[in-house]
């Protein structure tokens, strides 16, 4: 019997897109090595968390000052929905690549609480997309042999395409992705927010979302180029973070 060829194969063959997926793997590695991360994880993680969902809300667009949200005087439904993504996702790392759907359905119901019905959290609104969400379930379940970074991409992409959730469907697809990202070994702790980088090049990533939808080869490669960069800006937010602690006054 012959083996089934790896799905996301060709996809590494559109130009450039290896080069971009080397370069973000390597600033994301050399962002995990700074020195604050041994003594400080902790506190950079939790400030990469809070990061990471303000930005999410913002390409929503619900933005708000991050200080003002790290004060707790936001009540915005879609934002405190966003921190109780991002909050959440350690916890569904294990889980997702052996039951991926049922952490998407727990990702709405998280992201939406408060912004769309109780009937509609955690299900479809259209049973048409389940097909392809099997499909994609089947890649993350191990169906690809392709870099960490590739995947979540084409899980971001899909999900953002598909859009199968009422209400905040960019917040299930950017945590989908991240959630890739964490449970392959690419950023196992959850140190890299590839939202920020998004929302850095928010007009690229809205154009390079439409893109991918397409389903032709430049507009795949436009969103994989554009998803390796939204890491690498999101490898610099780490730094960032992490400088900012090792030199802030010790109590």
């Amino acid at each position: 019997m012959t083996a089934l060829a790896d799905p996301l194969a060709p996809l590494l063959a559109l130009a450039d897109v290896q080069d971009a997926v080397g370069q973000a793997r390597a600033a994301a590695d050399a962002a995990m090595r700074h020195r604050a991360l041994r003594r400080q994880g902790g506190v950079v993680a939790a400030e990469i968390s809070l990061r990471s969902a303000v930005a999410s809300a913002a390409l929503e667009g619900y933005a708000h000052d991050r200080e003002l949200v790290r004060s707790g005087v936001v009540t915005d439904t879609v934002v405190q929905g966003c921190l109780r993504v991002a909050a959440a996702l350690p916890s569904l790392v294990d889980t997702w690549p052996k039951a991926p759907r049922q952490v998407l359905a727990r990702l709405h119901v998280l992201a939406a609480r408060g912004s769309v019905p109780m009937d509609a959290l955690g299900h479809p609104v259209d049973p048409s997309s389940g097909p392809r969400l099997d499909a994609l379930a089947a890649l993350v379940a191990g169906g690809t042999s392709a870099p960490p970074l590739v995947l979540a991409a084409v899980v971001h992409g899909e999900l953002l395409a598909l859009r199968p959730f009422a209400g905040v469907p960019g917040v299930v697809a950017r945590a989908a992705a991240r959630l890739t990202l964490m449970s392959s070994g690419f950023d196992p702790r959850g140190l890299i927010a590839p939202e920020v980088g998004h929302l850095a090049r928010e007009p690229e990533y809205l154009g390079a979302a439409g893109a991918f939808a397409t389903g032709t080869p430049d507009g795949v490669r436009s969103w994989l180029r554009h998803c390796a960069g939204a890491v690498s800006l999101g490898a610099a937010s780490l730094e960032e973070v992490a400088e900012q602690t090792w030199t802030a006054p010790q109590s």
